[in-house]
C-alpha cells in the first residue's frame, strides 16, 4: 500500500471520528429514535460485509485494481463492525432479561 493510500485512509478515519464526536446522543422523544439508531448501525455492518465480499470475489478473479492489503482491511472491518453488533446485541438482550425479571 502506497503512502497516499495509507494516508487517504486515516483521513477517512479521522473524518468517521471527528462526525460521531461531534453528533449529539440520538436520544429524543419519539419512539423510533433507538430503533432508527439501530437500524442505520445494522446496515452499516451489513455494508461493510457486502463491500468485504465484494473486494474478496474481485482479488480471487484477478482484478488488477484490488490490492491484498485492500482486501484484508475491509474485511478486518467488516469482522470488527460485527462482533461489536454482537456485543450490543448481547446486552441489550440482558438489559431486556434484567428489565423481566423485576417486580411489579
Amino acid at each position: 500500500m502506497s503512502d497516499m493510500q495509507i494516508n487517504q485512509v486515516l483521513a477517512q478515519m479521522r473524518a468517521m471520528s471527528i462526525e460521531t464526536s461531534s453528533k449529539p446522543a440520538a436520544i429524543s422523544g419519539s419512539d423510533n429514535g433507538f430503533a432508527a439508531l439501530l437500524k442505520q448501525s445494522i446496515d452499516t455492518v451489513n455494508q461493510a460485509q457486502q463491500t468485504s465480499s465484494r473486494l474478496q470475489k474481485a482479488f480471487e478473479t484477478g482484478a488488477s485494481d484490488v490490492s491484498l492489503a485492500e482486501v484484508m482491511i475491509a474485511s478486518q472491518k467488516s469482522s470488527v463492525g460485527f462482533q461489536a453488533m454482537v456485543q450490543v446485541r448481547n446486552r441489550l438482550v440482558d438489559a431486556y432479561k434484567d428489565v423481566m425479571s423485576m417486580p411489579l
